[in-house]
Parts: structure tokens; C-alpha cells; sequence
């Protein structure tokens, strides 16, 4: 495997890129070579949903190791209460289009919008884990149609098949 893909494939799996800044780097490589970009394609979606599995664990994990520590439970404690109290407000107003907010956060494909981003804040909001990670991975898949469509439309005109 060539170490572009692997570079592109690192970005993915990383805060702030993810497959905005993995998926351009695998398409112009794709592109380059005459390779079917649909098998790459696919597993910078399955490698950026699985993110969201990770990042909920690692937040899980850290959560409760620094909640051992009095400065962190002290202050965290404090912002995660009124951060859920002001979501339940919000909540009862809007229903169930937070979580169609939430997948249309992370269908946005600019750095700090992605899946986690989607997670820290579903974490954050104590949101159903369940429906956030429909809500991310939608978004995810949404914002990955967009990416790929923007780089073919870009390295089409180098690389015209």
C-alpha cells in the first residue's frame, strides 16, 4: 500500500481532519493511478464511524479516571450539570430535531465539525448514545458524499479518466 493512502487513512481516524482531510488525499491518489475509488471510499467512512465508538470510550474512560481528582470533579461536575440542564431545556423545546442538528454539525465538511466534535458534544449533552451515533454516522456519511464530490470535481480536472 502506498503511503499516501496510509497518510489519508491516518487523517481520517484524526480530530480536526477526519475524512475532509484523509478522503482529497485518497481520491488525487486514486485518481493519479486509474484505481476505483469506491473500496477506499467506503473504508474512510467505516474508519471515521468507528471514531465515534472510540471517542466516547476514551471520553468514558478519562471521565471517570480524573473524576478520582478533586480539581477536575469539582469543575467538571459544575460545567457538564449546567451544560445538561440548559440541553434538557432545550431539548423539551426542540424534540427530536437535535439529534437531525447534530448529524447536520457533523455533514458539514469543514475542520472541527466532524465525528468528534459530534461526539464530544453528544458526551457532553449526556445525549442517547444510540441515536448520536446514527445522528454522527449520518452526518459522517453525508459530509463524506460531499468531500468525495468536491475532490472529483477538483483532481477530474487533472486527471481526467
Amino acid at each position: 500500500m502506498d503511503i499516501q493512502i496510509l497518510l489519508g487513512l491516518l487523517l481520517t481516524i484524526l480530530p480536526v481532519f477526519e475524512l475532509r482531510g484523509g478522503l482529497p488525499l485518497i481520491v488525487e491518489y486514486t485518481a493519479r493511478n486509474g484505481l476505483l475509488i469506491w473500496p477506499y471510499f467506503l473504508l474512510v467512512l467505516l474508519l471515521n464511524i468507528l471514531v465515534i465508538f472510540l471517542v466516547f470510550l476514551f471520553l468514558d474512560f478519562l471521565h471517570e479516571s480524573f473524576m478520582n481528582f478533586k480539581p477536575y470533579r469539582s469543575v467538571m461536575s459544575r460545567v457538564l450539570r449546567r451544560i445538561r440542564r440548559k440541553s434538557d431545556r432545550v431539548e423539551k423545546q426542540v424534540g427530536g430535531v437535535g439529534y437531525i442538528a447534530l448529524a447536520a454539525l457533523v455533514a458539514i465538511p469543514l475542520p472541527g465539525t466532524g465525528a468528534w466534535t459530534g461526539a464530544l458534544i453528544a458526551w457532553m449533552l449526556g445525549l442517547s448514545r444510540w441515536k448520536s451515533f446514527i445522528a454522527i454516522a449520518a452526518g459522517v456519511v453525508i459530509a463524506g458524499f460531499i468531500v468525495l464530490l468536491a475532490s472529483l470535481g477538483l483532481f477530474g480536472l487533472y486527471y481526467p479518466q
